[in-house]
């Protein structure tokens, strides 16, 4: 078998594009980071395909894209709330529930489905191989830098990866993420479901919208004393609406106009900016920018996103309610810690996809199938 692997983009979806986990040390030259806008989701599409967890996935916005194997065995993880179709070689059609991994036979198609709660999803490529820029291989399309040679998926794209070892001559292993997340990278879910089931995809849905109310948490400042103390209430107190003018740079949000003080204005000498900061323009609507954000600018920023917080705004489906919340450095620091022990406790409960027929042995091993049991040769 070859040790090489290819998979063919026959559509692109919308901006796909492959990220890690940026490209961070350079933005004294002005090169954001870039990366993943959910980080957590781009952890767990790697482990469900078996890759290192900061390995390059494909990144898309909505609308997924359709991949096909064509000289080898590929191994996918998908990751987000989306729905996906496999076309088998032989004709089989599939329908695929999110937060699993699936294999792609030499000639088989993978369609992703639309994205439903959030606007983002992602797929791993079990080793995929994307030359690095700068040490990253996220794509930065307004620099050109990273793969797919700087720019989003196109029709007619190959990409290479390495070749998977065959499970028992036939098939590759699959995994399945055991509670599917309440949001992206959020707590694991109160409830176990089957990965087979149609339940799991609609719990998960349901979840996500549950979550969609739980404040963004953000740190007042650098630039809040351009605003007066009722401006910075208001702001904490009012409902923001994702307005369709949001991409990779930054989202801009529909809302109550939050008005510069006279004496400050609504401009400041350009200075460093960072993902989650929220500049307020002229017009007093906040813009919060995110993963391929510049790195300096001129409007005052009111407040900063805390990191555990920012996937959740960056992947928020156009229309999506969000209420901010003040916090202080140290409680953000804080929040860090605990974000990333429920991400790993999340993706410790990856296991083997139990398929329609096959025998749990997870469920096996976890319960107490026999009770009762005496020693018999334990006398009296």
């Amino acid at each position: 078998m070859s040790s090489t692997a290819t998979l063919a983009v026959v559509a692109p979806g919308a901006l796909a594009t492959i990220q890690d986990l940026g490209r961070p040390g350079w933005r004294h030259l002005g090169v954001p980071r870039a990366g993943a806008l959910d980080p957590g989701l781009l952890r767990i599409a790697n482990v469900l395909a078996g890759n290192p967890q900061g390995a390059p996935v494909i990144e898309f916005f909505v609308s997924g894209p359709t991949l096909k194997a064509i000289d080898a065995p590929l191994t996918l993880g998908l990751a987000g709330d989306f729905a996906a179709t496999l076309q088998r070689a032989d004709g089989q059609r599939l329908q695929l529930s999110p937060w699993r991994s699936v294999t792609l036979q030499p000639g088989d198609t993978l369609q992703a489905g639309a994205t439903r709660a959030t606007r983002v999803g992602c797929i791993a490529v079990a080793g995929l191989a994307v030359p690095l820029v700068l040490g990253s291989a996220a794509t930065y399309t307004r620099a050109g830098l990273g793969g797919h040679q700087g720019r989003a998926l196109a029709t007619g794209d190959v990409l290479t990866a390495a070749a998977q070892p065959l499970h028992s001559g036939t098939a590759l292993a699959q995994r399945v993420l055991r509670w599917p997340p309440a949001a992206p990278h959020a707590a694991p879910h109160a409830a176990s479901l089957a990965a087979s089931s149609a339940a799991f995809s609609a719990a998960a849905t349901a979840a996500s919208q549950a979550t969609s109310t739980v404040p963004i948490r953000v740190v007042p400042g650098p630039q809040a004393d351009h605003f007066d103390a009722a401006v910075l209430d208001g702001f904490f107190a009012a409902a923001y609406a994702v307005s369709a003018d949001a991409d990779r740079m930054g989202v801009r949000l529909l809302g109550p106009a939050l008005a510069h003080r006279a004496d400050k204005g609504s401009e400041i000498v350009s200075d460093a900016t960072v993902p989650g900061s929220i500049q307020v323009p002229g017009n007093g609507q906040p813009i919060v920018l995110l993963a391929d954000g510049q790195t300096a600018g001129g409007y005052p920023k009111i407040g900063t996103v805390i990191s555990a917080d920012l996937p959740r705004l960056a992947t928020a489906a156009v229309g999506a309610s969000i209420r901010f919340q003040a916090v202080s450095v140290a409680q953000a620091e804080a929040i860090a810690r605990a974000h990333e022990a429920s991400l790993q406790q999340l993706l410790a409960t990856v296991q083997a996809l139990v398929l329609d027929g096959d025998i749990d042995l997870n469920a096996i091993y976890d319960s107490n199938l026999v009770s009762g049991m005496i020693d018999a040769l334990d006398r009296p």
